[in-house]
């Protein structure tokens, strides 16, 4: 099966303590692995520049990209983590990704700074029998510094069967914060991933599905929901099954954030992931919405 991933690589400096690091990143590079590792062939829709040297890393995974190269230099953050919490400046900006007609069984759209536009999103949303939306790039704004806040957006969610969103997210798309926010959302969307820190549930028939990762010593959570995301929408993909998904992305984001990697050496194999999920699909806990 394949997955189309639309978002753009980026160079990450990542600053955890007093150690910086430099290494590649955005859901392009972290969901693309992730697919990879679950066993889906990926086909990415992204852009970067001159100055990205890990174009070869995607084509070590076996990841497909075409007309990927830019005269602009890549899209590139600066991130300050703290435990669960962190800080973003983007410090510069690649052009953004054109509409392509794609022939992959799912795509998933998780744009990290305005490179897909509202145009784009409309057209793709036909193009797949499962299309997932990370809407944070569409809610981001820079500041004079380059520091990243977020604005009040409404995007139109018709036809999307996935949305993955947390607490902030939900109040920008829809103006109501916590649960009540997530209700109205799922009234739009089939899925809802609602992560909120270790508090990780999925609104899905009525229901709210939910689990709790375990507490533990965290270093880098970059990439971590985007390990979730694009492990979710492969399971659901191949096994048809919103509680096995559920349980394969929190196996997945659990393994990463165990693995104490930083960057992309994050991303789970298969093995870790699985069991994970067969602990979390006994545990799963619900309750009608």
């Amino acid at each position: 099966m394949k997955l189309g991933i639309f978002s753009h690589c980026t160079i990450d400096e990542i600053k955890i303590g007093n150690n910086m690091y430099e290494k590649p990143g955005g859901p392009a590079c972290y969901c693309g692995i992730a697919a990879r590792n679950m066993g889906f062939d990926v086909e990415l829709y992204t852009k970067f520049g001159p100055d990205y040297i890990y174009a070869d890393d995607l084509k070590k995974h076996k990841i497909k990209f075409e007309n990927a190269l830019s005269e602009k230099n890549t899209t590139r953050f600066q991130l300050q983590i703290d435990d669960t919490d962190r800080t973003l400046w983007i410090k510069n900006s690649c052009d953004k990704i054109d509409y392509i007609k794609t022939n992959c069984d799912g795509l998933l759209i998780s744009p990290v700074f305005d490179e897909v536009s509202a145009d784009v999103l409309s057209k793709l949303k036909s193009d797949a029998r499962l299309v997932a939306l990370d809407p944070q790039g569409f809610l981001r704004r820079a500041g004079p510094d380059g520091k990243i806040s977020f604005e009040r957006t409404d995007i139109d969610l018709g036809k999307i069967s996935i949305l993955k969103s947390d607490p902030n997210e939900v109040y920008q798309l829809c103006g109501v914060q916590g649960m009540d926010g997530a209700k109205i959302l799922h009234k739009k969307v089939e899925h809802l991933l609602y992560t909120n820190k270790r508090e990780v549930s999925l609104f899905y028939k009525n229901k709210r599905y939910s689990i709790t990762l375990p507490n533990m010593d965290i270093y880098d959570t970059v990439g971590v929901g985007d390990i979730f995301t694009s492990t979710y929408c492969c399971t659901m993909l191949k096994e048809k099954d919103a509680l096995w998904a559920l349980s394969f992305a929190g196996g997945a984001a659990q393994a990463a954030l165990e693995s104490k990697e930083v960057g992309l050496d994050k991303v789970p194999p298969k093995g870790a992931t699985q069991t994970n999920a067969s602990y979390y699909y006994n545990i799963i806990k619900f309750e009608d919405v």
